[in-house]
């Protein structure tokens, strides 16, 4: 964990993935991060593998550098808890469709009203306004939505997701530039800000930067879609033992390459040595890379590449970068002990701050309510309050771990 929002208190409503992950990044950055969940929890802590019920997998590996306050919203006891946390809060962050803010009084026309310097982002499905604007949306569908089970297709045309919840994390990095920007924004504390980070526009937005291709211009140059990246030949090449990524880019690599290869008579020709005839060719070149790949090995050909500074990289399996050498120089992936679920990985923040002393120990994901009598002191609350929110059923503390079999 970072230091540079040291003194930034984030109240985070968020639930899942897009939500949490978003908080998790400003947390990592050293936020105080207070994670606002209702009497169920965050409906993701259950989600599998797990020793316990409420401690799953992906909620471990979304919510570290968290403190959990659990707050029934729902309840007018709880809705005064969350004005007292509104009021000493610098950033109000969730997920929700418009609707649902409303219905639990975490809209920002009420927030402001509480505090009038709050920054105050949210990312629902699609965007404030449009007709879509209380749809649900997930991964899959906004993955549907914004096009990219389309540009997945198989080799039949078939749409396919990509399978990692890659419109749930781009909608997080949106949603935690969104936030901050506002921070670092000149008009911060002179009036609330209100930002919104909707999934699907996230989504499209991330794509169209090379796909809206020859569409850019009116009329168009071509049609939609990146060329280089969509024919059958764009893809990992085969080797002796295995697979590689080898991608020539400038003219200079590819004279490289082709002179590893023997290829020496394409050298000067315009389709390696002009870059829009290169291009246009990309499918014959890619075609010699796929006829020499088989000679090698992987490692002959890493080490060649390596030497000639040619892009390459091998094709690791998801279990490899476990034992990756160079996460392992960068302690990217890391062994802890949990007090409840025993000894767990993590994978730490990518972000270093150059200069500085090493990064403070990660805290591991919140228990549900672990933190809840803690935070509401610091917001001001006295025990005999805390007790009576506590009976009054609005807040709860921490629950007992319920153990899930094996």
């Amino acid at each position: 964990m970072l230091s540079l929002l040291k003194g930034i208190r984030v109240l985070d409503l968020t639930t899942v993935v897009l939500g949490p992950y978003a908080t998790q990044i400003l947390a990592d950055f050293g936020a105080d991060v207070i994670k606002v969940e209702p009497p169920t929890g965050d409906v993701f802590r259950s989600v599998r593998p797990g020793h316990s019920k409420d401690l799953g997998a992906g909620f471990l590996n979304t919510n570290r550098n968290k403190r959990s306050i659990g707050i029934d919203l729902r309840n007018d006891a709880g809705q005064e808890a969350f004005r007292g946390l509104v009021r000493q809060a610098d950033v109000v962050v969730h997920n929700m469709r418009p609707k649902a803010a409303r219905k639990l009084g975490v809209d920002f026309d009420t927030v402001k009203r509480l505090n009038p310097q709050i920054v105050y982002c949210f990312a629902a499905g699609f965007a404030h306004g449009s007709e879509r604007e209380d749809d649900p949306a997930y991964d899959d569908t906004i993955q549907a939505a914004a096009g990219l089970a389309y540009l997945n297709s198989n080799a039949d045309g078939e749409p396919r997701f990509v399978p990692t919840i890659l419109a749930d994390k781009v909608g997080g990095l949106h949603l935690a530039l969104a936030v901050l920007a506002a921070l670092a924004s000149p008009a911060r504390g002179s009036r609330p800000l209100c930002i919104e980070a909707p999934m699907f526009e996230s989504l499209v937005s991330f794509l169209m930067v090379e796909q809206l291709a020859g569409r850019t211009f009116d009329p168009p140059l071509g049609g939609i879609g990146y060329a280089r990246l969509l024919p059958a030949h764009r893809k990992p090449f085969r080797t002796k033992d295995g697979y590689i990524s080898l991608l020539p880019y400038t003219a200079q690599h590819w004279s490289r390459f082709l002179r590893l290869v023997g290829r020496d008579d394409l050298c000067s020709d315009p389709r390696v040595t002009d870059s829009v005839e290169r291009s246009r060719n990309v499918g014959m070149l890619s075609a010699i890379i796929e006829e020499f790949t088989p000679h090698r090995t992987t490692d002959e050909w890493i080490a060649l590449l390596r030497e000639h500074d040619i892009p390459h990289a091998r094709v690791n399996r998801i279990e490899d970068l476990l034992d990756d050498p160079e996460l392992g120089v960068a302690d990217m992936i890391t062994r802890f002990e949990h007090p409840t679920e025993g000894t767990l990985l993590s994978v730490r923040s990518p972000f270093n701050v150059v200069g500085e002393e090493a990064p403070l120990e990660d805290k591991c994901a919140p228990a549900l309510g672990a933190d809840t009598s803690e935070v509401l002191r610091e917001a001001g609350f006295d025990e005999a309050a805390i007790a009576r929110l506590l009976e009054q059923g609005g807040v709860y503390g921490p629950q007992p771990q319920e153990m899930v079999a094996k």
